[in-house]
């Protein structure tokens, strides 16, 4: 079939959240080594027909925009993965969809029965939201050259937001820990995610989320 681009998941197991996933035993499946181990035959696979490795598990041809963005700096990612789409507003449709408008986030009525409900209505079923701070816009920057690059220059995206670059440089535990692992090398606010190591970008980019395991409602 040879698709332009494939996007590659992981099975995320959560039966509080679907109640079907109950009936599957957790003991019969693969521990974290042994999804790594699955991550990189998928990758080794698609990289041998062809294909370009885009961010943590997307996958394109080399004259799909997907490739044509990475390889010019272009690269986007969204609450949907990534994207060669330079607009910077998303606009969420289905129970639970997140948006992203120029002011911050906003998210849908989870519950199907609740979104429908609202949408008869002739009502939006906007259930929630979030204002973004400049330190955000910031923090999100980094986040996001960090899953699409797995690099980063830190100070010049602060300094381009007009915020003091002190903060993040001067005391994030949490990058010296992966310094030290031998995970990223940081050097004068330029971080960058060793080769082999970037399916361990999510550890590296929590580094500068501020609200990691902080409900925001």
């Amino acid at each position: 079939m040879r698709p332009d681009r494939l996007a590659v998941f992981g099975y995320a197991h959560v039966p509080s959240f679907k109640k079907n996933q109950r009936l599957i035993d957790e003991a019969a499946l693969p521990d974290t080594p042994a999804r790594a181990e699955q991550a990189a035959a998928m990758a080794n696979t698609l990289i041998a027909a062809g294909y370009r490795q885009i961010g943590l598990d997307h996958f394109a041809l080399p004259d799909d925009e997907l490739a044509l963005a990475q390889k010019t700096g272009r690269l986007r990612r969204n609450s949907l993965g990534y994207s060669a789409d330079t607009c910077h507003k998303v606009i969420g449709f289905g129970p639970s969809a997140i948006g992203r408008l120029g002011d911050g986030y906003v998210q849908n009525e989870v519950a199907a029965g609740s979104y429908s409900d609202q949408i008869n209505a002739g009502r939006l079923a906007t259930s929630k939201g979030y204002c973004l701070s400049l330190e955000d816009r910031v923090r999100a920057a980094i986040i996001e050259r960090l899953m699409c690059d797995f690099e980063v220059d830190v100070a010049a995206i602060c300094i381009t937001h007009g915020f003091d670059p002190v903060p993040f440089l001067g005391s994030p535990e949490r990058l010296a820990m992966l310094a030290e692992d031998g995970i990223v090398e940081v050097e004068k606010g330029f971080i960058r995610v060793r080769q082999e190591h970037r399916f361990l970008t999510r550890a590296v980019a929590s580094a500068f989320d501020a609200y990691l395991g902080t409900p925001l409602c």
